[in-house]
């Protein structure tokens, strides 16, 4: 892989806990907005510029972009954000709970996205995508990390361990939700770039559409240049990269607006037909691979799922079983990715979520999924094949702010 440090702007002392949130794609224009609340320098500012429009107000993307890019260069006129004197790279922990991982933030190259070499297992929006190309290019930044993972190297292990004990942290933080942030400081990184030359593969895990922009950014920018040679700063973008058998997979649940046309008691004939059901107890979570728990007028149901009749990896998820068997057949979800009678729920917001979007909708169904696992997630992007959408959900979520690299 070619990875690189870099001059990143960062929170000055005194702004850590204020300047990071939370990714731009978890919360709504509201959830964002009162999460700014109090904080000027928040990088919501940024992220989520339509806070910053009277409510009501219909602004349009070009007016978006350009007070996107104000409150950038207000951060930094205003000193709460900073540049680094020197390249650096950062070993960044989050610790949620029980669960502890550690990454390394640096810069990745765009043609290792080109060649397969970071691999990613969705497909990307194309309205979400041009977004964040629009973004990125008229901040002249990347904001938000790209969450990679990669199988464990015992090398860049023992890197880490020697910083994280050896070193006082640079940054702490803890967010709304609990989560602690740690990152360290290295500069110039030499020795964990040369060791990430001897990792052959990376896997988006999370923020493959922040991954396609950047790499349009650079293909762009490269097309304009006649002087490009691939070493341009907009060749490279934001990443943390974490250990493979470190990382937190959630479900990803679905909500089914509606039946279809079809009464609570001829859905359940039906799925009857494909599944084995049951009901009684009060579990609403799967206990295993190949099982879903179905929400229905109050009821928690359980289905074991039909064993999938291929050895394709991505038919061999419950997610596909369930939008094959279910979805589609029954309730009339042909594409789940365009469909507006389907609502996905990170499984971060539990099982309760879905009991209330049903009850309070008085109407439709509930899935709950057992999460996909890491080497699932691994083996169908080795095999060049996509998930179905929404799939996986990583828990805890990076940080946006901490680290932002800038292109010249």
């Amino acid at each position: 892989m070619k990875t690189k440090a870099f001059p990143a702007l960062v929170p000055a002392p005194g702004f850590i806990d204020e300047v990071p949130a939370v990714p731009y794609d978890v919360i709504n224009s509201e959830e964002a907005a009162a999460l700014a609340t109090g904080k000027p320098n928040s990088l919501l500012h940024v992220s989520r510029p339509e806070i910053d429009f009277p409510e009501g107000s219909k602004p349009t993307p070009d007016e978006l972009y350009q007070k996107a890019a104000e409150n950038l260069k207000a951060m930094q006129a205003n000193g709460s954000l900073i540049r680094e004197e020197k390249p650096c790279v950062y070993v960044y922990r989050q610790q949620m709970g029980d669960h502890v991982q550690t990454g390394i933030t640096l810069a990745c190259h765009i043609d290792d996205y080109a060649n397969n070499v970071i691999r990613k297992h969705e497909k990307t929006r194309p309205d979400k995508e041009n977004d964040r190309t629009r973004l990125a290019d008229t901040l002249n930044a990347h904001i938000g990390p790209v969450f990679l993972t990669y199988k464990d190297d015992a090398t860049i292990d023992t890197l880490v361990e020697k910083i994280t004990s050896e070193q006082e942290p640079d940054m702490v933080t803890t967010d709304e939700a609990g989560v602690i942030h740690t990152a360290w400081r290295i500069e110039g990184g030499e020795d964990i770039t040369t060791a990430f030359e001897n990792v052959p593969l990376a896997y988006v895990a999370d923020g493959h559409h922040r991954t396609a922009s950047a790499a349009r950014v650079g293909r762009e920018r490269g097309a304009a240049n006649p002087d490009h040679d691939g070493s341009e700063s907009y060749n490279w973008f934001l990443t943390v990269l974490f250990p493979s058998s470190q990382l937190n997979i959630l479900s990803y649940n679905r909500y089914v607006h509606d039946l279809n046309g079809l009464s609570t008691e001829k859905l359940l004939q039906k799925i009857g037909e494909i599944c084995e059901v049951t009901t009684g107890g009060s579990g609403s979570e799967p206990a295993d691979a190949g099982q879903v728990c179905m929400y229905l007028e109050e009821q928690w149901y359980h289905l074991k799922l039909p064993s999938a009749d291929s050895d394709d990896p991505v038919a061999q998820l419950d997610v596909s079983i369930l939008q094959d068997q279910i979805l589609t057949p029954l309730l009339a979800i042909d594409d789940p990715r365009t469909s507006n009678r389907i609502s996905f729920v990170g499984g971060i917001r539990g099982t309760g979520e879905l009991e209330k979007l049903v009850d309070k909708q008085q109407q439709g169904v509930a899935f709950s999924l057992y999460p996909v696992s890491i080497d699932q997630l691994i083996a169908i992007s080795d095999a060049d094949q996509i998930m179905a959408p929404k799939s996986t959900w990583f828990e805890p979520k990076l940080r946006s702010g901490m680290f932002i690299y800038t292109i010249d």
